[in-house]
């Protein structure tokens, strides 16, 4: 499954709407930058005015009072320019906060279903390398494209206005500039577009390989994972050859047409200045004009550029907002605590089932036990328990309400959910543990850490509970970052608990204790723990053994034993380990 792209009547949908919710601002902007460009339309006009003056005879007083003027002009403009400048500055920041606010407020609210399902390096890459694309388009890109528009139209409206008839060689090279640029416009999106998804192979190569170094190395995989990454890499660089190739056409193409028309104003000017038809003032106010005009339109051709790939990465990124919801909330309030699953199926792809018509009754308060060989479909049996996925048949529902119809912020208050995949933010460890219960006081901390036989390598820490960790502070052990998600759940406390072989890292003497600690800790909370150590399945008050997607026994430990089942000969093989 991969993420989807917004189209470009979507996109510029979007864009049409953010430039609405800052329209105020961009007229701001707009007006000054008219401002500024219609001072420095002053120079080339008082330059051919001298031109015609000294031709027909002037004074010094007359040619010094146009100086002023000009001095006046060029400092008016210089001022004008340094406030739109900054208000440009402004305006892009301000709109790209708003622009990545708003997408990471997207992200952590994707589907947990559909993150998984897609993986990490599609939205990786659109976190890191989309956004950073965007990133300069927005903070300048905009603005100098409306510097460049406006200059180019007060220009070319000034010299129509000054001498029409001069002025129609400027536009000898807009045929050459209109054709490159609508050449490279038609196929840029594409090979943008096939750019940005190969990066985002490489990316979800790199985060895999990096992820999973230790099997990595264990299994002597690394010539494969390098040999994938040099394949990913060649593609990449084949992507970047291809629009490489669009930009050898565009930019030479356009520094044509640069050439062309100052050549044709000044061959054509000089010829109507012969024939007496404008005068040499005139000629030489349209050529300055034309030239002006060179980086306002090299600017609007670069940013169009720019902006090509821009748009693609910004069709990537809003295509996260097109995420379809996995659930709706329903306005039912759970009856009581009971979770019950009924006829539960679910497939990743469709048609093939991994769970098949489980049904299973959770007491309020009880520790179930889910054991079993690997695939049989325990993890994702745990996943329905806690809320995660909506199953593609049947239904889970707590108080007889289906979980996938509670709010998501009241699914988490009743049940949550403990992997063995753990991370550890960067930050004091006392904010990693806050995400549970912002308001949680330090004492109230340690007894969660304390529940989870963390308090005393937490005091060894340099400065305790306050001591920075995550990437660039002191750093955790697997075992020790998993202890402090499990403090987090204490933290949480919520209704049901599901815990994913969420001891794994721990030693099984230390999974063991914890187990006990968090019991009493958890005590009238209803758990269910997938488990490997087979001590979590015999303290437990049920275990459901799961094989190819079903329930195959389910009872106590010690009858589940007599039975002389499946569960018996795992009991006893692993009493022999």
């Amino acid at each position: 499954m991969k993420l989807p792209i917004a189209d470009a009547r979507t996109t510029w949908q979007y864009t049409a709407g953010l430039l609405r919710t800052n329209r105020r601002a961009l007229l701001v902007l707009a007006t000054l930058h008219v401002l500024a460009a219609i001072a420095g339309l002053v120079g080339p006009w008082l330059l051919g005015r001298l031109v015609d003056d000294v031709t027909h005879g002037t004074t010094a007083g007359h040619v010094r009072d146009l100086v002023l003027i000009a001095v006046a002009a060029t400092l008016a403009r210089a001022v004008v320019q340094k406030v739109a400048q900054q208000r440009s500055m402004v305006f892009g920041e301000t709109v790209f906060a708003s622009m990545r606010e708003e997408f990471l407020n997207t992200v952590t609210a994707l589907p947990l279903s559909t993150v998984e399902r897609a993986g990490t390096g599609d939205l990786v890459a659109r976190t890191t390398n989309d956004i950073g694309k965007i990133q300069n388009a927005v903070r300048f890109g905009v603005p100098q494209l409306v510097v460049a528009v406006v200059t180019i139209v007060l220009t070319v409206a000034a010299c129509l206005v000054l001498s029409p008839l001069v002025a129609v060689a400027m536009f000898a090279g807009l045929p050459l500039l209109l054709a490159v640029t609508r050449w490279y416009l038609h196929r840029a999106p594409d090979a943008y577009q096939r750019e940005s998804a190969t990066y985002a192979q490489l990316n979800g190569t790199i985060t895999e390989s990096v992820e999973g170094v230790r099997t990595v190395d264990a299994l002597d995989l690394g010539g494969r994972r390098d040999g994938k990454a040099d394949g990913d890499l060649a593609t990449v660089y084949q992507a970047e050859m291809r629009t490489l190739g669009l930009r050898t056409v565009l930019f030479p193409g356009v520094d044509l047409t640069f050439v062309i028309a100052p050549v044709a104003v000044l061959i054509w000017g000089a010829f109507l200045a012969s024939q007496g038809t404008v005068t040499m003032g005139a000629v030489t106010a349209v050529v300055m004009y034309t030239f002006q005009l060179t980086g306002p339109v090299w600017n609007l051709v670069y940013w169009l550029d720019d902006m090509s790939v821009s748009a693609v990465s910004l069709a990537r990124i809003i295509g996260v907002r097109l995420v379809a919801p996995d659930r709706v909330a329903g306005t039912d309030s759970p009856a009581s605590g009971d979770v019950e699953a009924r006829g539960v199926r679910y497939a990743y792809r469709e048609g093939h089932d991994v769970l098949h018509g489980i049904d299973l009754d959770l007491r309020p308060g009880e520790r179930l036990a889910m054991v079993g060989p690997s695939g049989a479909g325990k993890s994702t049996l745990g996943r329905m328990l806690a809320g995660i996925h909506p199953p593609t048949g049947g239904s889970v529902t707590v108080g007889g309400v289906p979980l996938v119809e509670l709010p998501l912020e009241e699914l988490r208050r009743r049940v949550a959910l403990v992997t063995q995949e753990h991370h550890v933010f960067v930050g004091t460890l006392a904010d990693n543990l806050r995400l549970a219960d912002v308001g949680a006081s330090d004492a109230r901390l340690r007894e969660a850490l304390a529940a989870v036989d963390a308090l005393e390598w937490v005091d060894a820490l340099p400065s305790g509970i306050e001591t920075e960790v995550g990437s660039g502070g002191a750093v955790l052990t697997p075992a020790q970052a998993q202890q402090v998600a499990l403090a987090r759940l204490v933290l949480l406390d919520p209704d049901v608990l599901v815990l994913d072989e969420a001891t794994s890292l721990l030693d099984p003497r230390a999974a063991r204790h914890l187990e006990r600690s968090l019991g009493a800790v958890l005590a009238g909370r209803t758990v269910v723990a997938i488990a490997h150590r087979l001590h979590t399945a015999h303290d437990a008050d049920r275990v459901a053994v799961v094989e190819d997607g079903r329930i195959t026994e389910l009872g106590a430990h010690d009858e589940l034993v007599a039975a002389g089942g499946s569960y018996a000969a795992l009991w006893h093989s692993w009493q022999h380990e």
